[in-house]
């Protein structure tokens, strides 16, 4: 174990649905965290002005100069920053290659002794779909600027005030019929953010590790129909699910598209396509000593809250 005191980490995404209960858990474990994001502001609201050893500051990965600034005197930077809808000039290459880059080589230059790099399950820059070969791409971008880099790559992570098992719970209350993606085969391993973000800041507390990539699923690997299932199981519903082709969806994405905010987006219907499984060949949470919740679990918890 390294000691903590006085070891700032630096945590880009620090405000977002990760990024929040990694810096958290940092700070559990009694690191100095400078939180890096383009509102600050929004930092003083979610952690308060009341803990001396938790900084807010202003930084665009996409600036040379503010990602320097931001990582002066750390021990450790953890990039928690993702894209998964492009817009303008935030693409899937400027977030998650180009920035990425730009953070690792800077932190490298500035002397930071431990890299974290967040990416995704089956990253991959031979693959077909954009998002996953912009993955595999900055994982490579941040090697090659890093070389001891750890890369942590969960399934799709689910928690309160998610994105993803709250909508389909509230979709599945509100629905008479609910449309599935094709036939509901494809696969999904489900990780709890707050397992996630304990796997990080266990990371950063180890000794010298050497570079490595580690995939975090949860304990259950779900059919998409099953998944949906399981969650109507627990919330007490009886959802009748209707099978509707990849090509309705890409349809459907294609007009979303024009505007401004997209319901639906043909890459977000690209992965629905792809299995996000964590490989039994990689380290994954078992390695932390690590026994991830279910989604049952969790959202047991969610629904006795909300009631």
């Amino acid at each position: 174990m390294v000691a903590t005191n006085g070891r700032t980490v630096t945590v880009f995404g620090g405000t977002g649905f990760l990024g929040r209960r990694i810096v958290r858990n940092l700070r559990s474990r009694g690191f100095p965290v400078r939180i890096a994001t383009r509102h600050p502001d929004r930092g003083h609201r979610l952690f308060g002005p009341d803990d001396p050893q938790l900084q807010s500051v202003g930084a665009d990965i996409g600036d040379e100069r503010s990602v320097a600034d931001a990582l002066a005197g750390a021990y450790g930077v953890v990039n928690a920053v993702s894209l998964y809808v492009e817009h303008g000039r935030e693409t899937f290459y400027s977030v998650h290659v180009e920035s990425a880059q730009r953070v690792a080589a800077r932190a490298h230059r500035a002397g930071v002794e431990r890299l974290v790099h967040v990416s995704g399950i089956g990253a991959d820059a031979a693959s077909q779909s954009r998002y996953i070969r912009k993955r595999g791409e900055g994982e490579l971008a941040v090697r090659a600027a890093f070389p001891n880099a750890i890369f942590i790559r969960p399934a799709v992570m689910f928690g309160p005030d998610d994105a993803f098992l709250t909508t389909i719970l509230r979709l599945l209350r509100e629905l008479p019929v609910y449309p599935m993606f094709g036939r509901g085969l494809t696969r999904l391993q489900p990780a709890y953010v707050e397992d996630v973000a304990e796997a990080i800041g266990r990371v950063m507390q180890r000794a010298a590790t050497p570079s490595m990539i580690f995939e975090l699923g949860g304990p259950r690997v779900y059919s998409y129909e099953e998944f949906l299932r399981a969650v109507a199981l627990q919330a007490g519903l009886a959802p009748r699910l209707i099978p509707i082709p990849f090509a309705v969806w890409n349809a459907f994405a294609w007009a979303s598209e024009m505007f401004p905010s997209p319901l639906l987006t043909r890459n977000q219907v690209e992965l629905m396509q792809i299995d996000t499984v964590s490989s039994p060949k990689m380290p994954g949470f078992a390695e932390f000593g690590i026994a991830p919740h279910s989604v049952e679990a969790i959202l047991q918890k969610m629904l006795s809250n909300c009631g």
